[in-house]
């Protein structure tokens, strides 16, 4: 008998293969089967709740979410995290960039950077925006979406963007900056026509990545946001207050919009990476 997935010498599959086979599939069954509940809820009826069975379907509680006088406003929340994700995924990108090129080179103090970099990853998200609140509130400052949100989110983000770009900036290959050198490239012309296109998959990455753990993050934003909610604290006070079918149908439309961003960012990869092989030779 063969170990694995492999057939053994008569043609039947191990008990193993079965056995690993009903393993998966109850992770996925676990890991996606709350995601179809709430997705089947929010076609719930008029009349029905948040519970089976279904009483009737409907479009109901997509309406609701873009009705104004509601309890929560959705729409000019999801705004928020948005204007919020794009500000700290760019900053991201542009920090995580830099060090990557940075830390090539081994400087004084370099491993004292990059831990102090990192080390906001250890400390308790709640604590970290506990701390950051009372900085601002100690220096007399008020907070807001773009100064101390902006803050916290960024001690969350960044360790994230730091370990990717270091991983990808280590495969690049320095001979092709040797080479647009050897050909006259001034280091600018040598960063923006050589470095930063082989280099783009790995930062589109970075700033989906970062994008992500702004848009829902709620532990440290929510001691540092002043009085405008993001999307993740609305849904919360949402909860606390009422529940209803309206929820998941905000789960459901936010799904679809990071399926999409998802996809188009894949889409865009693919092709770079498609002209990249079309475009540069092989290697020996």
């Amino acid at each position: 008998m063969i170990a694995g997935g492999s057939r053994a010498a008569d043609g039947r599959r191990p008990w193993t293969f079965y056995l690993l086979g009903t393993l998966f599939a109850a992770y996925l069954l676990f890991l996606y089967g709350p995601m179809l509940v709430i997705y089947v809820l929010s076609f719930q009826g008029e009349n029905g709740g948040v519970t089976f069975p279904m009483v009737g379907t409907s479009l109901t509680w997509f309406a609701q979410i873009f009705e104004p006088g509601q309890m929560a406003n959705i729409p000019v929340a999801f705004g928020r995290s948005i204007a919020l994700a794009s500000v700290v995924s760019l900053l991201t990108v542009l920090f995580a960039v830099a060090a990557g090129l940075g830390f090539r080179r081994r400087f004084p103090g370099s491993g004292v950077v990059f831990y102090l970099a990192v080390a906001s990853l250890v400390m308790p998200s709640l604590l970290v925006g506990f701390g950051i609140g009372l900085g601002f509130r100690f220096l007399g400052w008020d907070a807001s979406l773009f100064t101390s949100a902006l803050g916290a989110q960024l001690t969350w983000t960044l360790p994230f963007g730091l370990f990717a770009m270091f991983a990808v900036v280590n495969r690049f290959n320095r001979a092709w900056e040797e080479a647009a050198t050897d050909l006259g490239a001034s280091s600018w012309q040598r960063l923006r026509y050589v470095t930063l296109p082989i280099l783009l998959p790995g930062i589109i990455g970075v700033a989906m990545g970062a994008f992500t753990l702004s848009y829902d993050e709620y532990a440290r934003t929510t001691l540092t946001i002043g009085p405008l909610n993001t999307l993740p604290l609305e849904i919360y006070a949402l909860i606390s207050s009422a529940t209803s079918p309206t929820l998941f149908a905000i789960g459901t439309l936010t799904t679809v919009g990071s399926f999409l961003i998802i996809g188009i960012t894949l889409l865009w990869v693919m092709r770079l990476q498609r002209r990249r092989g079309t475009a540069v030779p092989h290697e020996g």
